[in-house]
């Protein structure tokens, strides 16, 4: 994927050359990496400026703390950052060390979806290197892209439709016991669910769950029949009703229809 990464403005532009500047001083980091909205040219002037520090997993387990404390020491002195803040209402730097071990992590029936393939996608696929070091993330794309095993994505599809018709199950019970609020939450996350499993049958990383659902799906899935279907699913008109068990029969639907029946 031809990514078309942009700044909206110079404070931005100027807070990531500061911040590659700074780490690619450090030889224990092997990557200073672009995402979220300005890597994919998204960005306004409102958006925080997303940067991943890559670091092997034998040295970021040892030296997290002293790079964390190194960098918050950095961020607070150096004026560019505090200019940033002013630029829009959540212009700021949202950095995060990463270590590039992608390992799905114990999740429970309520907890809605996990964040597995979302990791692997805004770190390899949905970003820009704007330092490398060595090849370390060059065997990470090795590995991960287009995509993970076979193996592995048969075992998580399954996991995930059997989380999410859990979710779907529970609403009409819910529904009966007048728990409006709770039917509603689980359609959210049957809805969340939904959209990680038609990831997961495409064989393409997602971005994110609850944002830019019209460019994933319309763009990225090329699916536009199927998103004018989607905010439909979470227009409730009475939430004291029958209607949030409408929208979990419809919802099951989709998910037969463009998961299921897609792949017989």
């Amino acid at each position: 994927m031809q990514l078309k990464p942009g700044f909206p403005s110079a404070e931005h532009k100027c807070a990531s050359e500061t911040i590659v500047e700074h780490f690619s001083r450090i030889k224990e980091v092997e990557s200073v990496i672009l995402m979220g909205s300005c890597a994919r040219g998204k960005a306004t002037r409102d958006s925080c400026l997303d940067m991943l520090i890559l670091v092997q997993p034998e040295i970021l387990t040892r030296r997290k703390d002293a790079l964390q404390e190194r960098w918050q020491a950095f961020y607070e002195s150096e004026p560019v950052f505090k200019k940033l803040t002013k630029v829009g209402e959540y212009s700021h730097v949202d950095l995060e060390f990463v270590d590039g071990c992608f390992v799905p992590k114990p999740r429970g029936w309520t907890s809605g979806p996990d964040e597995f393939e979302l990791d692997i996608g805004n770190t390899l696929v949905y970003s820009v290197p704007l330092f490398e070091r060595d090849s370390y993330l060059k065997g990470l794309k090795a590995k991960w892209l287009p995509y993970y095993s076979e193996e592995l994505r048969q075992e998580r599809l399954a996991s995930v439709k059997q989380y999410c018709f859990n979710n779907l199950d529970h609403i009409p019970v819910l529904v009966k016991r007048s728990l409006c609020f709770q039917a509603f939450n689980r359609l959210y996350d049957a809805f969340r669910e939904f959209l990680q499993a038609l990831f997961i049958s495409r064989r393409i990383y997602p971005i994110a769950y609850d944002k830019w659902i019209r460019e994933q799906v319309e763009e990225i899935l090329e699916e536009p029949e199927l998103y004018q279907q989607l905010p439909h699913l979470l227009e409730i008109a009475h939430l004291e009703s029958e209607e949030i068990a409408q929208k979990a029969r419809h919802l099951r639907h989709l998910f037969e229809e463009y998961i299921e029946h897609a792949r017989a």
